[in-house]
């Protein structure tokens, strides 16, 4: 049975909000300089607004679909459309890998890689759907089966659930070769498999046999390799190279912040130094014009949030929302620290948005989507608490204790 509503977690809203007003002012700051990099470099013609109107309507956008999950659409609703969602999120990427392989003007591919479709006036990223409606399906599926008692079986829990998420890394990974997306769906599956309650062996088996094949995957691919061998160069104090530009320009950008930051407007790696200044690399950028106490409380915030949504998880009485949300957190947790990690020179660079604050529509909205759904089932959370009372307390007042509900968090 539902708790009864209350207020939402404010928290989580407003922090949410914050960030992307953020992302918008280092947006409107670096644009014009990544158009113009643009513009000399492959002859384009980018506006100067170009960049900040594209981050304007794609706030417009993930506003709409936050709200709508978090006040028009009931999580209800969401779960009846859990198996849908995850036939089409997989269907879209086959169809996109399928696109690619006959040449077709419909995928959009850079740098040999084809991960988005084309669609004229804008570019969808199918693997940004994929994340959601995994996290959705996976916290009906493991509800049904822990409800059913069947957590742990071989054909009942085991082989639908390989089934699924093999095909969703096997789609994303190895046919988009988009690792760090994978990183994000190994985070999703295994934070709520946890959650689930599997069995240790069997977690720590499975654990154990993914990091095996995403250590094969690097190791085939000579592309990834160079980013390895390009991490070990920075690590080992090796000299500069080809290969390790991105992230000695990235630790030059935090470094050159200092403590307060260069200010905003004033970025030198964004004019042309930095790769994907608006993207992957933002988290640097933050950092060369909001130093080290910009980037400090940049961090403070993610983290706010995303403990907030364990707070809202552990006090969320029905399974399948509370492992949604689980879902949520760790889809969150891993693109903040692998990106910041990255840019920091503390795991290779694997092309990975910060959430929130990086350029991009099809990331922010369907991320946003998933916030507000977890907005929307912080309404209905509990905690009880039972206050045991001396043994005078109990003669005066007729009782051994009470039980009352508090709202939280």
């Amino acid at each position: 049975m539902k708790n009864r509503k209350h207020k939402s977690d404010l928290v989580i809203l407003f922090a949410t909000l914050g960030l992307m007003a953020l992302g918008l002012i280092i947006i409107y700051a670096i644009g014009p300089m990544r158009a113009n990099v643009l513009n000399s470099t492959y002859g384009t013609d980018y506006d100067p607004n170009y960049f900040f109107l594209g981050q304007l309507r794609s706030v417009g956008l993930s506003l709409l679909a936050f709200f709508a999950a978090f006040k028009w659409i009931p999580y209800k609703y969401i779960k009846k459309a859990a198996k849908p969602m995850m036939i089409i999120a997989l269907v879209l990427s086959a169809l996109l890998w399928v696109l690619s392989l006959i040449g077709s003007p419909l995928a959009k591919c850079e740098l040999g890689e084809c991960r988005w479709f084309n669609l004229g006036f804008t570019s969808i990223q199918p693997a940004e759907f994929l994340k959601l409606a995994l996290v959705i399906y996976l916290a009906d599926y493991l509800a049904r089966k822990k409800e059913e008692g069947v957590i742990g079986k071989w054909r009942e829990f085991w082989l639908p659930l390989l089934v699924v998420c093999g095909l969703s890394l096997l789609l994303v990974v190895v046919a988009q070769g988009d690792l760090g997306t994978g990183v994000a769906l190994i985070a999703i599956i295994f934070g709520m498999l946890l959650v689930a309650g599997v069995p240790a062996k069997q977690y720590l088996l499975m654990l154990a046999i993914v990091i095996a094949v995403a250590v094969g995957s690097v190791a085939i691919s000579s592309h990834r390799m160079e980013r390895v061998n390009a991490w070990l160069d920075t690590l080992t104090g090796q000299e500069s190279s080809d290969s390790t530009y991105h992230i000695d320009n990235a630790m030059l950008a935090i470094g050159t912040g200092g403590m307060t930051g260069v200010g905003i407007g004033n970025s030198v790696q964004a004019t042309g130094y930095l790769p994907e200044s608006i993207n992957d690399s933002v988290f640097a950028i933050m950092g060369e014009t909001f130093g080290f106490i910009g980037l400090f409380t940049v961090i403070a915030v993610f983290a706010v949030i995303l403990l907030r949504m364990l707070k809202v998880a552990d006090h969320t009485a029905d399974t399948e929302e509370r492992l949604y949300t689980v879902g949520v957190f760790s889809w969150m947790l891993a693109q903040v620290v692998v990106n910041i990690m990255a840019m920091t020179g503390l795991v290779p660079v694997t092309g990975i948005t910060l959430p929130l604050l990086s350029y991009g529509g099809t990331s922010m909205i369907f991320l946003s989507f998933a916030i507000g759904l977890v907005l929307q089932i912080s309404c209905y959370t509990s905690r009880e608490v039972i206050k045991n009372e001396d043994i005078n307390s109990r003669g005066r007042l007729g009782g051994t204790h009470y039980t009352s509900r508090r709202r939280s968090p």
